[in-house]
């Protein structure tokens, strides 16, 4: 029993980072959240987020749930228990009223400040509870811009040989792209997913291109509306490795020089450079000169992203603008560290939604 305390305790240990900036003369504590440390975007958040809050001398702590929804409200609960100031929040199971609404009643009932942030949550959720405010983007135009990227990209006049773009392999008029997916429930998977592919054939209508779903979209999922977006894409899960597997497996079977694919759409950077790893093993996107090249777009311009666009391996990205991410959340904990309610000033600062607390970061194109 007692060997298996002992690995209890460095399991939680191991779960949770701690950076103590100051902030004791204040009796301020902030504790942040998240579902995974493992998320390559988050991690430069987290970052600057520790950054941000050194440079103000104001204490947090780091708590990885390590995607499991039941670890992180045992972590809020004990977060709670020991005293904290505010609850910074990156909640594991999102699109669920249950699990977000256990959050706010633990919040509530101890009357602690809570910051949602990054994966969002409904506005009923946030409106449940005065005291309670999200920090994130607009998923709708996250992926509106990557659409509006694809179009920029396909509609240059180098990209076209007389009246026929170069990516449209089988010159059919249709670029078959391959969407790889984020999370099942997620706001900004289901953003991005719809309006990159709406917004571009909106743009490429005037020229007789628009995007089509390829063969190699296999899921076909009945889990979202039959409007054919939504609903085909390869399950990726934010992840590159998983992304990769779902390439090579598309590769097996289709050629990159037949047509069936000929655009890919990742819902975040980490999918596409599993893809564009994938497509590296068929001498295709290696930045050498002459290479066969399959344009590849993501979302959250992350360092690694930045570098494979610079290579010539990556197309383009949109930026998720982690800095102001972290900088907006400092801003709403100091309210809190100098006696003030967190949403103090917010809306003459940032962009704030009508008739909820919610506070958007824009996003940007990045190619």
């Amino acid at each position: 029993m007692k060997k298996i305390a002992f690995v209890l305790a460095i399991a939680m240990i191991s779960a949770t980072a701690a950076f103590a900036g100051g902030g004791g003369e204040r009796g301020f504590r902030a504790d942040a959240f998240w579902y995974s440390f493992a998320d390559t975007f988050l991690a430069s958040v987290r970052a600057d987020m520790t950054a941000e809050f050194a440079r103000a001398n104001l204490a947090l702590q780091h708590h990885d749930a390590n995607n499991s929804q039941t670890v992180l409200v045992d972590q809020i609960r004990t977060a709670i228990t020991r005293g904290t100031s505010v609850l910074i929040v990156n909640i594991v199971t999102t699109g669920s009223e249950d699990a977000a609404m256990t959050i706010v009643n633990m919040a509530r009932d101890a009357n602690v400040p809570l910051l949602w942030f990054n994966r969002e949550v409904s506005n009923a959720v946030v409106n449940s509870y005065p005291n309670s405010v999200f920090v994130g983007t607009d998923a709708d135009e996250a992926g509106v811009m990557q659409g509006q990227a694809i179009a920029d990209f396909l509609l240059r006049a180098d990209n076209w040989t007389g009246a026929r773009s170069n990516f449209d392999l089988n010159g059919d008029g249709v670029i078959n792209y391959i969407m790889l997916r984020g999370e099942h429930g997620n706001a900004e998977a289901f953003g991005r997913t719809l309006h990159s592919v709406t917004t571009a054939n909106r743009l490429l209508a005037a020229r007789g291109l628009r995007l089509a779903p390829s063969p190699a979209n296999v899921n076909h999922s009945p889990m979202y509306a039959d409007d054919g977006i939504s609903n085909f894409f390869l399950y990726a899960n934010w992840s590159a490795a998983i992304a990769n597997d779902l390439m090579n497996t598309a590769l097996a079977a289709h050629s990159l020089t037949s047509g069936a694919i000929e655009l890919i759409v990742a819902n975040n950077d980490d999918a596409a450079l599993g893809a564009i790893s994938a497509l590296n093993g068929h001498g295709f996107n290696t930045g050498a000169a002459g290479a066969g090249y399959i344009p590849v777009f993501g979302v959250d311009a992350t360092a690694a992203a930045q570098e494979a666009i610079r290579a010539g391996r990556m197309t383009g990205t949109i930026l998720q603008d982690g800095t102001e991410m972290a900088r907006t959340v400092l801003f709403l904990a100091r309210n809190i560290a100098e006696g003030r309610p967190m949403n103090d000033g917010i809306a003459a600062r940032f962009n704030v939604d009508s008739g909820v607390a919610k506070i958007r970061v824009p996003h940007a194109i990045f190619n």
